[in-house]
């Protein structure tokens, strides 16, 4: 069993408060996480300039040859974690441990934050369209067209409220020790792991440990996160979503209600497209904003929904350590019940059928934990509720609704894969502000590309444009 302290600006810290976090399927106990409060995040945010101050003496490229290194460490290496260590293969078994989440899939993610560490210098130079880094680090400076531009840090660290239900949501903040900015996290209470893996290897490869706080802790830490950050993070449902809209300081992360839309010149030959839907919703158990909660098409829905079904609705409960296993547990006591009661009595209203019913029960029940297996549902009318619910696990309604109306009904959706050769029905999906991510054709919505911004602009969320003017010869200086 680990101890695994909080990490004030990189000194652990032992708190006489702990939480331990156990096996969902053993009820062992994997690691006690010591908790912060409130008060004490705030008062550790007087040295928050700190953060930037130390990583701003470290040039950019520097940073980023540290970054690609702290890359193969988080992947290879035994690194310290609390007062033990940590091999790859220990993170991944600790990581379905809490969370439920297959190991493979764990693994998986494993990949995924590789990948995103080692194409850093990539990233950054797309996401700033070709802006020369320096130019972010110093404030200041000369575009390649000969312009003067400034951009000013709008914070010296980014506070981060993080869940414990998809580890795949780290990639979003992996940016921003290369772009100068210290980092706060709060970690779930079920995953801390790729934090505090993630900081060993940034640790390790020379980022400045100052930089990093990571505060586990109780409900006052995530508003005290927000609170005492100028620029922030947070992931949750719709009510977060929409507490903080409007908040120029929090960019909130919740639900994507993201949707495969079959256009009427492909819909006829809706067999080819079967498997990028299949992936769509299945994919890391459903459990990201980027899974299709929703396929729509203006005909065909009945056999799209029953070829669904009959593709996902056998999937069967596994052990974790199975590399089939294709189902993520609820690890939280009640909340699986809770959510297959509020599906059950939706699936039993007029224009709806539960597809998946024919392939046994949805919810199965263990001693510790419980699943949802896949469900399928049709629905002739595009109004009803169930048409617009999305849940963490593979879950999915096929909505039967005229082409030229469902820009109007879809709702707002983070990835849209539009699968049509109608360009003037593309046309109309791009200008559609609701939509974020936009694949046209047939693309799996949960596939990403990282040289593009996924919701907003980590960059211009960080930096503000602003005008600078000053004398040639200090301009002549920088070249």
């Amino acid at each position: 069993m680990l101890n695994i302290p909080v990490l004030r600006w990189g000194q652990p810290y032992e708190s006489l408060e702990v939480d331990e976090i156990k096996h969902f399927l053993t009820g062992e106990t994997v690691a006690k996480v010591g908790q912060a409060n409130g008060g004490l995040l705030q008062r550790d945010m007087r040295h928050a300039q700190r953060a930037r101050n130390l990583l701003r003496e470290i040039p950019t490229a520097e940073l980023m040859q540290r970054v690609k290194k702290a890359a193969d460490l988080y992947l290879n290496a035994t690194l310290p974690m609390g007062d033990g260590v940590q091999s790859p293969d220990d993170f991944a078994k600790q990581q379905s441990a809490t969370t439920g989440l297959p190991i493979h899939m764990a693994k998986f993610n494993m990949e995924k934050n590789h990948f995103v560490l080692t194409n850093m210098d990539k990233m950054i130079d797309a996401l700033t369209r070709g802006l020369d880094p320096n130019i972010l680090a110093r404030g200041y400076g000369v575009e390649s067209r000969g312009v003067t531009v400034s951009f000013q840090a709008q914070s010296p660290v980014v506070g981060l409220v993080l869940p414990s239900n998809s580890p795949g949501v780290h990639t979003l903040w992996l940016p921003m020790i290369p772009l100068q900015i210290g980092l706060v996290l709060k970690p779930g209470s079920q995953e801390p792991w790729t934090p505090y893996r993630i900081a060993a290897a940034f640790f390790e490869a020379g980022i400045p440990r100052e930089a990093i706080s990571i505060y586990p802790g109780g409900h006052d830490v995530g508003p005290a996160v927000l609170s005492n950050c100028d620029r922030s993070m947070i992931f949750g449902g719709t009510a977060t979503v929409e507490k903080y809209k409007g908040n120029p300081k929090v960019q909130a992360h919740g639900p994507g209600f993201s949707k495969i839309l079959l256009g009427d010149d492909v819909v006829d030959d809706w067999e080819k497209y079967l498997d990028v839907m299949v992936t769509s919703v299945y994919a890391n158990s459903g459990r990201g904003c980027i899974n299709a909660s929703g396929i729509w098409a203006s005909r065909h829905t009945k056999k799209i929904a029953e070829a669904l079904a009959e593709k996902i609705g056998p999937t069967e409960v596994k052990p974790p350590e199975d590399p089939t296993c294709g189902l993520a547990a609820f690890t939280v006591p009640g909340a699986p019940q809770a959510i297959w009661k509020m599906i059950e009595g939706k699936l039993k209203e007029s224009g709806v059928t539960h597809m998946t019913e024919k392939y046994g029960p949805r919810l199965v029940e263990k001693e510790r934990c419980a699943y949802l297996r896949p469900i399928v549902a049709h629905c002739t009318d595009s109004t009803k509720q169930i048409a617009k619910d999305e849940y963490m696990f593979p879950f999915t309604t096929v909505v039967e609704c005229p082409q030229d109306q469902m820009l109007a009904q879809i709702g707002p959706t983070l990835v849209c894969t539009a699968i049509t050769n109608d360009e003037k029905w593309a046309q109309q999906l791009t200008d559609a502000v609701h939509i974020d991510r936009l694949n046209i054709g047939p693309i799996p919505t949960i596939r990403l590309d990282w040289l593009q911004p996924h919701e907003g602009n980590i960059v211009e969320f960080l930096f503000r444009n602003r005008a600078y003017q000053t004398l040639p010869e200090r301009l002549a200086k920088l070249s």
